[in-house]
């Protein structure tokens, strides 16, 4: 009992420190090329930037090359301000930036699936993005998952019917939504986002160029930032990385696995997120898809973008992380939505790596063998993550706000649950009508 209530206890200051949080402003700050001046302006949604805390992506010449924390001081320039700041940290574009010789390659035919589930509202700002892509070539399939109303197929038919394919999946789950748009795409690439991104113009060139380059690529992922960071539980997410994966491209190969990765392939979460990725279409069907157990609305709470990464991984498949392909995401806003989060991640983690191991057994010598440092990785994950600061995020490598504990709590009980949640999804798919599967 005297456990419980310190528990409740340290809970109530941690929820008490977090609503303290300051909100952070979002912009996009582009250096140029050298010559130009500084061009600043708010990120997607967000009103121009004023004094106080600002959260910038810093481009040259439009390329995304790193961002920052900057506060612009009352009456002060916001651009003098945040470009004097970037050139600092930002002196020159990185090595991985130069531009390619000779001209680039036309990128492959792509579909876009976004798969969604009644929020009409956020879905037409995310199909607006889409439908601004540069890619010369690309289909938009949108998957309405479990619907309880015709409120996505009014939306699409209404506003987007020309340029945008309406497809139901009365069977509720991620992994069921995203096998339907597999199915529903004729392109040579498919690209999966979701319903609450805005995706920068050139997101889809620069996620699926890199498929012409390397006939072996069968997934791509890239960079995920935050369109808002106005409440408490989005500006702490984002002060623990979010769903970034940094500014350097990289390539993992399965014939010649990183030596600085040891559980390589099972700590799929650093490839990147199911909210930016792409599988050559060939390659992802001949794996089978995503496992309809694992995703967001079944039992299993999470994992169908890992699964995949790992199934194509796993058929000598390369992967490549490419941070040129942006897209923004607006990140859940409170509390409770970040206990959701914890607990679903932690049994996303490991109902993917269950679903692994039932449907590829073959790959069960390689995960014993890494078992020890992987359960190390395991509770380096859920460790309580502490910081000397306040502020807000900037560098991805910093951790500005402390991570709660009932968090941590939260995501290592998730773990826990994560192998029975995704045998009961598995049940409950066996178990459900013919005519819903």
């Amino acid at each position: 009992m005297a456990g419980a209530r310190r528990a409740r206890q340290e809970t109530r200051r941690e929820i008490e420190r977090f609503l303290s949080t300051e909100p952070v402003q979002v912009a996009e700050l582009d250096l140029g090329d050298g010559e130009e001046e500084a061009g600043l302006r708010p990120g997607p949604g967000s009103p121009p930037v004023t004094s106080g805390p600002v959260f910038v992506l810093v481009r040259r010449a439009g390329r995304p090359v790193g961002t920052l924390l900057g506060r612009v001081p009352e009456g002060a320039d916001p651009t003098r301000t945040l470009a004097e700041l970037a050139r600092r940290l930002h002196p020159g574009a990185p090595p991985a930036f130069a531009p390619p010789h000779g001209p680039p390659s036309a990128p492959p035919s792509a579909g876009v699936v976004v798969a969604t589930r009644e929020r009409a509202g956020q879905l037409a700002r995310a199909l607006d993005s889409l439908l601004a892509q540069d890619h010369p070539d690309y289909e938009v399939v949108v998957v309405d998952n479990a619907p309880v109303t015709g409120e996505t197929r009014e939306l699409v038919e209404r506003k987007y019917a020309e340029r945008v394919r309406y497809v139901c999946e009365p069977v509720p789950g991620l992994a069921v939504a995203h096998n339907r748009g597999l199915a529903a795409v004729r392109s040579e690439v498919v690209a999966f986002t979701d319903d609450d991104v805005v995706a920068d113009p050139r997101w889809l060139t620069e996620l699926t160029a890199p498929f012409a380059a390397d006939p072996r690529l069968g997934c791509a992922t890239g960079l995920i930032l935050p369109a808002r960071l106005r409440t408490p539980a989005q500006v702490l997410l984002e002060s623990h990385g979010g769903f970034a994966k940094g500014f350097v491209p990289r390539t993992y190969d399965p014939h010649h696995p990183p030596a600085d990765e040891p559980l390589f392939p099972f700590t799929a979460g650093r490839f990147g997120s199911g909210a930016n990725m792409a599988f050559r279409t060939a390659a992802l069907r001949a794996a089978g898809g995503f496992d309809p157990a694992t995703g967001a609305g079944t039992r299993a709470r999470g994992g169908d973008d890992l699964y995949g990464f790992v199934r194509v991984l796993a058929e000598g498949r390369r992967l490549h992380y490419t941070p040129t392909a942006l897209v923004w995401h607006h990140h859940r806003e409170t509390w409770r939505d970040l206990e959701t989060q914890a607990y679903g991640y932690g049994a996303g983690l490991t109902a993917y790596l269950t679903a692994i191991l039932v449907n590829r057994p073959a790959l069960l010598p390689a995960f014993l063998a890494r078992l020890p440092r992987g359960l190390a990785h395991a509770r380096g994950l859920t460790a309580v993550r502490d910081t000397d600061g306040g502020g807000a995020p900037g560098d991805h490598d910093e951790r500005t706000h402390p991570w709660p504990r009932r968090l941590s709590r939260l995501q290592r009980r998730g773990m826990v649950y994560g192998p029975v949640g995704y045998l009961r999804a598995r049940y409950a798919l066996r178990s459900a009508p013919r005519g819903t599967r």
